[in-house]
């Protein structure tokens, strides 16, 4: 059952949030919703009664027809007036549910759901809008689908025209717009509506880029106002770490993780890695046979982490190689470093750098420091060779170690400034210099100096 109370207590000014350390402490503020133990299902058809017959014979075999599928499980969680509050997890674990129940378009089977303040969802894009009406009424029509008075959306009609840059189109029919012009309407339209809580489902990144700068912004700002509220399912994890206060992460209906930001963003991104492995290594079994990459000459190739996969810039990255080569003569291991985040590879060690001295079933070990680069994915493909038969610069490749043998791990610094790059600023710097070659201190060296000198 859903509470909405739609006076809602406002904080008075952002410095009453303050805590010791300068910043914001949310918990001092009102809880603006509370969901109390709430569990949902639905049921799935397993068996079609095509008439009254087949429905009475099902019934008299016992045979339900459906299964019951558990979506949420016993979610309780609080979210206070002030908050960019993330809702993460992999798709299927029910954060979309969870986001219908709160809206009010679901009814949970158990448990309770109180909001405190008008609440906009926002959870498809476009939905109530009817191609045959202009924009101009369509606005209209939206806003009314959201609970809005023809007097509200009198007062914010000219701001969402303008947010959405459709000025000259809002009498033209909504059949005629381009797909991105409708995003744009329907985006502002959940955006400008004066709700006290917003309810985004995977919706930050829509319009072309000028219009996403623009979105941008409009969150950077609406993260700052203490007396709105937005609660965000994503994917993106950038988006969690640039916006959110808090976040939470769903799996398998359940809370798995609730609170910083960073701990739920490194929650998850280790949640898709495995359930990459799992889903390799199935596939592999179904397949049958040698892992993808290896063969009868070598069976056994796979590259395995020994430091946790979760690493900072200080950290170095140990790993483990473990093979299987009984032929004689001479060979190598060839490790690359592949980017998964911006693409390509980092690094590699070249052919015929690490040559092997053992034969047989063999586990040798590495490290590489994590100090050059900012936050990032990355997997360690390794590959085993054997000296070219025609070319003696040259090596030939005997097995690789991919998919489910790869190893994958992933480098997650508070102190990374900017993770747009691969290589941070200790592994490399642009400077400026003057007409004496003389380096002219930036903003990172003057911090550098501050710190060094104590203030």
């Amino acid at each position: 059952m859903t509470k909405n109370a739609q006076n809602t207590q406002n904080a008075e000014n952002a410095e009453d949030l303050l805590s010791e350390d300068g910043t914001l402490d949310f918990t001092k503020a009102p809880v603006v919703l509370k969901v109390d133990h709430v569990s949902k299902s639905f049921r799935l058809p397993t068996e079609q009664a095509t008439g009254l017959k087949q429905a009475f014979i099902n019934w008299t075999k016992g045979i339900k027809g459906y299964r019951m599928q558990q979506v949420l499980d016993d979610v309780s969680f609080e979210v206070h007036q002030g908050e960019f509050f993330g809702i993460v997890g992999r798709n299927g674990g029910g954060k979309s549910t969870l986001l219908k129940l709160i809206s009010g378009i679901y009814c949970p089977d158990k448990g309770t759901i109180e909001t405190h303040g008008d609440l906009v969802p926002f959870i498809e894009l476009g939905v109530g809008f009817n191609p045959e009406l202009t924009g101009r009424q369509n606005v209209y029509l939206n806003g009314a689908l959201l609970g809005f008075s023809t007097e509200q959306i009198d007062a914010m009609y000219d701001d969402i025209v303008d947010f959405a840059e459709l000025g000259d189109f809002m009498d033209q029919k909504l059949k005629n717009y381009s797909s991105g012009m409708q995003v744009r309407l329907a985006f502002s339209v959940a955006i400008k509506a004066q709700g006290d809580i917003l309810v985004l489902d995977e919706v930050l990144a829509v319009g072309d880029e000028a219009f996403q700068r623009k979105c941008a912004d409009f969150f950077s700002q609406i993260s700052t106002d203490p007396t709105k509220t937005v609660i965000l399912v994503t994917h993106d994890m950038d988006a969690v770490k640039r916006y959110c206060t808090r976040a939470m992460m769903i799996k398998d209906g359940k809370v798995r993780v609730i609170g910083d930001k960073e701990s739920v963003a490194q929650e998850y991104t280790l949640a898709n890695l495995e359930a990459e492995r799992a889903k390799q290594r199935k596939e592999r079994e179904a397949r049958g046979g040698y892992p993808n990459g290896l063969n009868a000459r070598c069976p056994i190739l796979r590259t395995v982490p020994v430091s946790k996969p979760m690493c900072t810039t200080k950290d170095m990255f140990r790993f483990d190689v473990e093979y299987q080569f009984d032929e004689p003569g001479d060979f190598y291991l060839a490790i690359a470093m592949n980017d998964i985040r911006r693409g390509g590879i980092t690094y590699d060690t070249g052919a015929k750098i690490i040559k092997m001295t053992k034969h047989g079933h063999q586990t040798v070990h590495f490290e590489l420091p994590c100090k050059l680069f900012n936050d990032g994915e990355f997997r360690l493909i390794t590959s085993l060779r054997t000296p070219s038969l025609t070319d003696p610069n040259f090596t030939d490749t005997v097995a690789v170690a991919i998919d489910e043998n790869a190893c994958t791990f992933v480098i997650r610094d508070p102190d990374c400034r900017d993770p747009y790059a691969l290589l941070n600023d200790d592994a490399m710097r642009i400077h400026q210099i003057d007409d004496d070659g003389n380096i002219i201190p930036d903003l990172i060296d003057l911090k550098a100096a501050e710190q060094a000198a104590g203030r």
